[in-house]
């Protein structure tokens, strides 16, 4: 018969395989606010391509059910029409905004493995929203900087989310905050980086952990001390920080 400690250090290594999206310590918790807040009012849609992203080798790359649910709503408060999305996989978060903003909304979306974003563009499709989307393969600065060229563009994106590779995350925020408007938000994923931004040097990462962790340290410095943003940074999936233009 199991103890309780056995039972304990069993939903220990469970947590460790699902917790790279959620940073709650208890596996529980997670699963009680995805059932009673973000599965009954998930989109059949949201979770079609859900249950296909599982599937995929790389699942641990995609935007958690109840981050995709923060997404929804924060697009929608803020009234977002014109959006970017830097890193797309197979679209969970895409899909999330292109249901949420208008008919007529518009997302800029880029990602260097278009044969992922193939994988849920079958459902994107289903759903009615494919026409919102401009998707562009290959990496997202050569397209950023032909952007900032044109001053047209400055101040253009009501909301940018970025999910990519975190060692061009600086480099990203040094061109998006010229084109999202004063009063638009930035979403940068990951910022919390399977918690190890708290792990001592000794501590066991992975290594694609260990090797980013830096990446997003240096983000999350130069963004707490940008006086061009407000920032927030919040424990949801893998942590994300919502950086607002004030100027």
């Amino acid at each position: 018969m199991a103890t309780n400690e056995d039972q304990k250090q069993t939903e220990s290594g469970r947590h460790q395989e699902v917790g790279h999206k959620s940073l709650l310590q208890s596996d529980a918790l997670y699963q009680y606010i995805l059932e009673t807040s973000v599965f009954p009012r998930e989109h059949e849609a949201m979770k079609e391509l859900r249950e296909i992203t599982a599937k995929h080798p790389w699942n641990l790359m995609t935007t958690s059910a109840d981050e995709g649910q923060f997404l929804s709503m924060l697009l929608k408060l803020i009234n977002a029409k014109n959006t970017m999305e830097i890193g797309v996989y197979t679209g969970y978060s895409l899909l999330a905004t292109a249901l949420a903003i208008p008919e007529d909304g518009k997302i800029l979306a880029m990602d260097i493995n278009k044969e992922n974003y193939e994988l849920g563009l079958p459902v994107i499709k289903k759903a009615g929203v494919d026409h919102k989307i401009d998707f562009r393969e290959g990496p997202a600065l050569p397209v950023l900087d032909e952007l900032v060229k044109d001053e047209k563009n400055h101040g253009s994106y009501d909301f940018i989310f970025v999910d990519a590779d975190k060692d061009n995350y600086i480099n990203y925020h040094k061109r998006l905050i010229d084109l999202v408007k004063v009063g638009g938000v930035i979403g940068y994923d990951n910022t919390l980086w399977n918690g190890s931004v708290v792990a001592p040097p000794d501590a066991p990462l992975r290594k694609y952990v260990r090797y980013y962790r830096d990446f997003v340290l240096e983000l999350n410095k130069a963004l707490a001390v940008d006086p061009r943003i407000e920032i927030c940074m919040l424990p949801v999936g893998d942590g994300i920080t919502i950086c607002r233009r004030i100027k």
